[in-house]
């Protein structure tokens, strides 16, 4: 099964570029200098944002559906990113570049059906047989050591 992992809609987030710290903490959304190759993964374009590059750390809904299930928590997102990134049956960088990552399933009222956490070697696998599985419409990807939100994955 062909899959397709999608980062955040960069139009999203432009009216947030640009803006001063100020403005930005009045909307409780941090801009932080990535200081280190890994550990600040843009949301848009699923890769480790470039040593001197800024990125904003905010709050974000990414899974909406009126569930018990409803979930928002910190991304970063690069304001060099550039376009929203999807990558079709290959896994991006950010999730290429961890030892694991969780998989969450959910059905198509967002009830979370199924959760796996999974090497990176295995992750393509894994995310085949989850979408394989009668019921699942979408998978969340989340990066285990602090839960925060990876990447949505659908059938490609």
């Amino acid at each position: 099964m062909s899959f397709i992992v999608s980062g955040l809609d960069a139009g999203e987030f432009q009216p947030l570029f640009g803006l001063s710290d100020v403005e930005l903490a009045a909307r409780g959304v941090k801009r932080m200098t990535v200081t280190a190759p890994l550990g600040f993964p843009c949301r848009i374009s699923l890769e480790d944002r470039p040593v001197g590059d800024t990125v904003l750390l905010l709050n974000y809904e990414h899974q909406p559906a009126d569930t018990p299930f409803r979930s928002r928590h910190a991304v970063f997102v690069g304001e060099q990113a550039g376009p929203t990134r999807q990558y079709v049956d290959e896994l991006p960088p950010v999730l290429a570049a961890r030892p694991f990552s969780s998989l969450r399933a959910f059905d198509a009222a967002g009830m979370m059906t199924d959760g796996v956490l999974v090497p990176v070697r295995e992750l393509p696998d894994a995310i085949r047989r989850m979408l394989e599985t009668p019921g699942t419409a979408y998978l969340h990807a989340h990066y285990p050591g602090r839960g925060c939100y990876a990447a949505r994955i659908d059938r490609g």
